[in-house]
């Protein structure tokens, strides 16, 4: 069974910064495609963040050089370090797995419960 559990977002000030947790199942971890969305209200999925098969991370334009996607194998933790954030950066922030690579697509078969991320002019 996928387990994707984010840990509890948090209201910053713009310019602040907040690491987001996804605790994943040991078997995903090791075998799944692992990506960060977000969605904010009104707004379409978009994807945030990921890694490839090779372990290099993709970024949205929006985000590149203000986040940072890593793991930790020895937790079987996927973070999201969010840095100088922006108001337009609030949103519900989701982790996803899945078996297939769909890059920053909203395809992924397998979602966390989502995290409430809200930064404040």
């Amino acid at each position: 069974q996928v387990q994707l559990v984010e840990s509890v977002g948090d209201s910053v000030q713009a310019g602040g910064s907040l690491r987001l947790s996804c605790a994943v199942s040991r078997d995903t971890y090791s075998t799944y495609y692992m990506a960060w969305f977000r969605q904010a209200p009104g707004k379409e999925r978009e994807g945030v963040a990921r890694f490839d098969s090779a372990g290099r991370p993709t970024y949205a334009g929006s985000v590149k050089g203000r986040f940072t996607i890593s793991q930790d194998n020895a937790k079987n933790t996927l973070y999201l370090q969010m840095n100088s954030l922006k108001p337009e950066d609030t949103a519900m922030y989701y982790c996803a797995a899945d078996r297939i690579d769909w890059w920053l697509l909203p395809r992924y078969k397998h979602w966390g419960q989502g995290t409430q991320v809200t930064v404040s002019s």
